[in-house]
């Protein structure tokens, strides 16, 4: 009798759909595994064909959904669910990775108090652990330990940590601090001038936590891969010091998904890390559709990255077929994209700067993005909709490529390192281009700016003149008189702009490079009112700068693009349609994606293309080549496609079919 092999799962880093299933046991659960059924299992591996599983573990009550003698189980385990799913995963080559709450863990903190991070008055937090304290030594790596040896696991994906961390006032916090300054009193708020260096330390501390863990479990067992929920991601954007084998978020449900998506992508896609991002399954109380979820999934893999999606199977752990179904619908969406999207790298185009120096000076969180991402939103969504190809970069990723970027787009952001600024300039002086849309940055580059700034910045009414109509952007806004920079637009107080105008917009030529600043809330603004004057203006300012961008796009608002070479080197690009995206709480789902088409895009190529292909496959496409340009018209885009370009091939007419 032939003996039948095994398939070894696909690692992580090349890992491109997964599924994530959670259930956070808690005391009060009576049946968990009851229902968990390994045939259940395999119909969902058969349907979706997911390269890995993330399955329950712990969850932030911090009871355990299988029986482990290191911590506490769930007293309502009646079959041990994960012991089915590692059967059934390990039968068909799939990995298996599981969900657990890092430092949210509230029966450790109702057992061992000491373990508790303290806050500001002396409060013993009931959920979070003190990165300080004997809890990851005591619970967390021997708990991860038994786990992962007692089902042979994959991997770890490491919840509630970066973002749950929070200032810590316990005595050992305490302790280090003074270890570190010499300060037995610790700062208590902002007004504190050691608030900055207070926080400084918290993060540092965080990330010695995740370096330990983490290398205590590759020590334990060089295989698993493992990951801290959101860290290194917009929510915590430092250089990756921890040795983790991928980085992962869930993108949160508070919000428009699809929105976060395009911020979220862009950065991890600028980490240099294998990466994924995860859409919750649900808007609760009901399952999304799957054009809603391709349309999210699809703005992850525009950006190179691997896509997964949550749900949760019933308390009894059966996973109802409807998940199936829509789970199989948009694996089949992400599959037939694989190809060109998974793992491709940008074409630098427009480099957007997510300010890590701004978010961490402003944020009272250790890591936590909410509310500080407003006016990089803005900018992006502007720089978007006017069909720019854009790249989220913070301050360490950028500073070293600055040169491969046409154009650097700096949203209001109130701190810039000296350093960078200095890299920035250097960068313009030697023919690069700089747009400052806000007063707060506007005033980092000052001496630049061809300006002279009058007084202070002041609440006022402004309304801009743009080809669409007046844009309101009222707010805060810096008075200036040009010296040897050129007014590009201006504001005024009211419709009315016939007269009493002010400087709104500028450019001056810095070395072979120029410099544009907009001195008011116009990124802020956009975030908060998507008017279409504003964005004409973002993109009439974009153009003076960058005339001659690697591709042109006759398209709607709604088409996002990305200009990327795949995997296999070939020139691409990704059209996404956004039409009908839910925004508003009371239109939380969509069934049905509008097409748009057709798509004119103008893509400079130096040869002409040997064929040129639209994925997923479909009609012929209609182009032509001449002096450089590809020319392209997409008759119909649904949600998504890419226009591949493949090169190589004799430049011998100038037209040509596909």
């Amino acid at each position: 009798m032939r003996k039948c092999h095994q398939r070894t799962p696909i690692p992580r880093k090349d890992a491109f759909f997964g599924l994530h299933f959670d259930l956070h046991p808690n005391q009060h659960d009576t049946v968990l595994g009851a229902e968990t059924r390994e045939q259940n299992i395999a119909k969902l591996l058969a349907r979706v064909r997911p390269d890995y599983i993330q399955y329950d573990c712990k969850g932030h009550p911090g009871y355990t959904g299988y029986p482990t003698k290191v911590g506490w189980p769930s007293p309502g385990i009646v079959k041990d669910a994960l012991a089915s799913w590692r059967k059934v995963t390990r039968e068909r080559g799939v990995g298996l990775y599981v969900h657990y709450s890092g430092l949210w863990d509230q029966v450790a903190m109702e057992h061992h108090p000491g373990w508790a991070r303290v806050d500001e008055n002396r409060a013993l937090d009931p959920r979070i652990a003190s990165t300080f304290g004997p809890y990851v030594g005591e619970l967390l790596i021997p708990q991860l330990k038994e786990v992962t040896s007692a089902y042979d696991l994959d991997g770890v994906w490491v919840d509630g940590d970066c973002w749950a961390a929070a200032l810590d006032y316990s005595e050992a916090a305490l302790a280090k601090w003074k270890e570190e300054t010499g300060e037995a009193d610790p700062p208590k708020g902002q007004s504190d001038p050691r608030w900055q260096d207070w926080k400084a330390f918290h993060r540092r501390q965080f990330e010695a936590y995740v370096c330990h863990y983490i290398d205590a479990l590759h020590t334990f067992n060089p295989r698993l891969q493992l990951t801290s929920n959101w860290m290194y991601t917009t929510m915590a954007p430092r250089p990756v010091v921890a040795n983790l084998d991928f980085l992962s978020g869930d993108v949160s449900p508070q919000g428009p998904q699809v929105d976060m998506a395009r911020i979220d992508a862009r950065y991890l896609a600028s980490t240099e890390m294998p990466w994924d991002l995860m859409s919750w399954g649900q808007a609760h109380p009901n399952l999304k559709p799957a054009a809603q979820l391709a349309q999210e999934a699809a703005a992850v893999l525009m950006q190179g990255g691997g896509y997964q999606i949550y749900y949760n199977p019933t308390r009894a752990g059966h996973v109802p077929d409807d998940i199936i179904e829509t789970a199989r619908q948009v694996a089949d969406f992400c599959r037939a994209r694989q190809e060109v999207s998974h793992k491709s790298v940008s074409v630098p185009q427009v480099a957007l700067l997510l300010s890590s120096a701004s978010q961490f000076d402003r944020s009272d969180s250790l890591f936590h993005n909410g509310g500080q991402l407003t006016e990089l939103e803005g900018a992006l969504h502007a720089l978007l909709e006017s069909h720019y190809s854009v790249d989220i970069l913070a301050e360490h990723q950028l500073q070293p490529r600055l040169h491969e970027f046409p154009l650097v787009v700096i949203p209001d952001s109130h701190r810039l390192d000296q350093d960078f600024r200095e890299a920035v300039l250097a960068y313009v002086k030697a023919g690069g281009k700089l747009l400052l849309l806000g007063e707060k940055c506007a005033r980092l580059f000052e001496p630049a700016l061809g300006v002279r700034f009058e007084g202070e910045p002041e609440q006022v009414e402004a309304k801009l003149p743009t080809p669409v109509g007046v844009a309101d952007a009222r707010g805060i806004w810096q008075k200036v008189t040009p010296t040897t920079a050129r007014t590009i637009a201006s504001r005024y107080p009211t419709r009315d702009a016939r007269a009493g105008g002010e400087v709104a917009a500028t450019v001056v030529s810095y070395g072979r490079g120029k410099i544009a600043a907009v001195y008011g809330p116009v990124a802020l603004t956009y975030s908060n009112t998507h008017y279409p004057g504003l964005r004409r203006l973002v993109g009439d300012l974009v153009h003076r700068l960058f005339p001659r961008p690697a591709v042109e796009v006759e398209a709607p608002p709604y088409v996002d693009i990305a200009v990327r070479r795949t995997a296999a080197g070939q020139l691409s690009v990704h059209l996404l349609n956004l039409a009908n995206a839910p925004r508003a709480e009371r239109f939380a789902t969509l069934d049905v994606v509008p097409a748009t088409g057709p798509v004119t895009v103008r893509l400079r190529v130096p040869e002409k293309p040997r064929q040129v292909r639209w994925v997923p496959a479909g009609g012929r496409l209609k182009w032509s080549w001449d002096k450089g340009t590809l020319s392209v018209t997409v008759p119909r885009l649904e949600v998504h496609g890419v226009l591949v370009a493949e090169e190589g091939g004799a430049v011998g007419g100038r037209r040509g079919q596909s």
